[in-house]
């Protein structure tokens, strides 16, 4: 079974959003908004680079623009593996909280 890590889980997440728009700059903004703090650039590039070696990513340069001084854009896209690890990594989570009293009706003993 191909478990993703919890990063590689919203990286991924944050991609399935974005659709066609999904670049570094933009994935890195998914990110934050989904985890509500601020993401380092080697948490978003170092995994992006693990899962495009994995096969779960596929990655495209797009056409050079002037606002990035003609710099290309590195857009990236899931690919039916990569959907797969996402649906079995969603069934692993489901499975494992079933089993577990619902956190909402439960009362705190830490402090």
């Amino acid at each position: 079974m191909d478990i993703l890590t919890r990063t590689e889980e919203a990286i991924l997440l944050a991609i399935y959003q974005l659709g066609d728009n999904a670049y570094g700059v933009t994935i890195r903004q998914q990110l934050e908004v989904m985890i509500g703090k601020g993401v380092s650039v080697g948490a978003v590039y170092v995994p992006l680079a693990r899962l495009t070696r994995r096969g779960l990513l596929t990655a495209t340069v797009g056409d050079p623009t002037p606002e990035r001084g003609g710099r290309r854009k590195r857009f990236y896209r899931i690919t039916p593996a990569g959907l797969l690890a996402l649906k079995k990594t969603k069934r692993l989570h489901d499975a494992m909280w079933a089993r577990l009293p619902d956190p909402e009706k439960l009362t705190s003993t830490v402090s």
